[in-house]
């Protein structure tokens, strides 16, 4: 923990409990500024290529380039009420006569808007570095437990069996469309340019004339990003909003996955657990508790992530005309926030998924109980060959199998083979002795272990 932080005042659980240290420092206050600084050595190194900057000036202001005062912006600040123009005033007292040439024929998007596109692909590389992470680990979890065969659930009732590895290509196969998804915005992402107030780039054709293309590929190409070809003032706010629909989309990923493993830790199904300290405390209260409450930390930091989009889709929505500010105090909230706990959801879910319990004992528990029931359309389909009318000893099936419900929900071993062997009927069409068999719930997985087999090999290619 950063004792440095000032607890006797109002902090964001982000500035120290949620997220990692490296997301915070590309959304620290110095790294942003030192960023605007880089995009303004960019403009001045392109601008002396034309004459407008001197190789004195130009070197005066990379020598100050990292030579952040927040102190003194902050003081500035306070009396003009512009940041961008504080920091430049901040920069200019630092670097002498070159001081007068910061910013030349620039307005704060120029600066700002290219300085987050900067920061944006850092932090979309971490996501996706911890995406791929998270579905390495998946990948080892799907060929470890690809034979397991479990029982399957619909509407949280027993259905047929599967196996845990099928279930957990579910979970990996919707983490992989995150991973395309987040691809392709990645590809999307530029920033807005060198071009001025309303993006026509008037005040560098004032500078340079036609020559200010030339001007703006340079600054481009220092900086290694792409710029849209058309903006307003600023680059589209949709960029930000197809952001945080990339990030609230692993989001609701991880969460579906930690409700999911909430269900299967309770005592009903107990056949898994996330990972659990030797000194770990689960409850004030009640000592003997095992809370699942990384799951539900998971689950909780999502749904804020969630809600982030919709400010997002505001401020997309509502930058009129060639732009309004009401989006600038807000986006310096969400922004920072969602990358934050995008990379604290992740950082918890590989550990889990890592060092997740798998109890067999309680996994063919639950088959030998409810495993059964499933194999019963086995029968009827046997018996329907066999000569048997399909509706009538659909019946018959259905009144034995309520009967061993009824003796299941007693606490009873499941009676359904038994109950299956004694009927007229039944017997009439399949020889008891083929019963057990044709009820095997291992049996009945269908194709669950090759298309684990063939999602791992699809996987695999995406990660390497």
């Amino acid at each position: 923990m950063n004792q440095k932080i000032n607890f006797g005042t109002y902090q964001s659980p982000f500035s120290w409990r949620y997220g990692s240290d490296e997301m915070r420092s590309l959304f620290s206050e110095v790294n942003r500024r030192k960023t605007w600084r880089k995009v303004w050595v960019a403009l001045a190194r392109a601008q002396s290529k034309f004459g407008l900057v001197t190789g004195r000036q130009l070197q005066d202001l990379i020598k100050n380039q990292n030579n952040i005062d927040i102190q003194k912006a902050h003081e500035i600040e306070a009396r003009i009420k512009h940041d961008l123009m504080a920091e430049i005033k901040t920069y200019a007292a630092q670097s002498g006569a070159a001081g007068a040439k910061i910013h030349l024929g620039a307005t704060s998007a120029d600066i700002e808007d290219n300085a987050d596109v900067i920061n944006f692909r850092i932090s979309l590389a971490i996501i996706e570095k911890k995406l791929k992470d998270l579905l390495r680990e998946f990948s080892q979890k799907i060929d470890e437990n690809k034979n397991l065969v479990c029982m399957a659930y619909t509407h949280l009732q027993p259905a047929e069996p599967t196996t845990l590895g099928y279930r957990f290509c579910l979970y990996a196969q919707d983490l992989l469309l995150d991973l395309k998804l987040l691809s392709y915005i990645r590809s999307q992402m530029k920033g807005k340019g060198i071009k001025g107030a309303v993006g026509t780039s008037a005040s560098y054709v004032s500078l340079l004339g036609q020559k200010a293309k030339d001007m703006e590929r340079m600054v481009l190409k220092e900086l290694q990003i792409e710029a849209f070809d058309v903006t307003g003032q600023v680059y589209p706010r949709k960029i930000d909003y197809l952001i945080l629909t990339a990030l609230a989309s692993i989001a609701q990923s991880l969460y579906k996955f930690a409700f999911d493993l909430r269900i299967m830790q309770s005592p009903g199904f107990g056949e898994l657990q996330e990972p659990f300290g030797a000194s770990q405390v689960g409850s004030s209260a009640m000592p003997h508790k095992r809370n699942p409450q990384t799951s539900e930390r998971i689950c909780s930091i999502s749904r804020f992530v969630n809600s982030l989009t919709h400010v997002a889709w505001e401020n997309a929505a509502n930058s009129l005309l060639e732009r309004t500010l009401d989006d600038s105090a807000s986006r310096r909230i969400i922004i920072p926030q969602a990358f934050l706990a995008t990379d604290e959801i992740l950082a918890h879910m590989i550990l889990i998924v890592r060092d997740l319990k798998i109890n067999k004992r309680n996994v063919q528990r639950n088959l030998e109980i409810y495993g059964p029931f499933a194999g019963s359309e086995n029968i009827m389909m046997q018996s329907v060959k066999n000569g048997a009318d399909r509706q009538e000893i659909h019946e018959a099936i259905r009144q034995v199998s309520m009967k061993a419900w009824e003796k299941v929900g007693e606490g009873h071993a499941n009676p359904l083979v038994d109950l299956l062997k004694r009927n007229k009927m039944i017997t009439k069409f399949v020889n008891p002795d083929q019963i057990a068999q044709l009820i095997n719930p291992a049996k009945h997985i269908g194709f669950a272990k090759d298309k684990c087999l063939s999602f791992l090999k699809e996987l695999n290619k995406q990660l390497l």
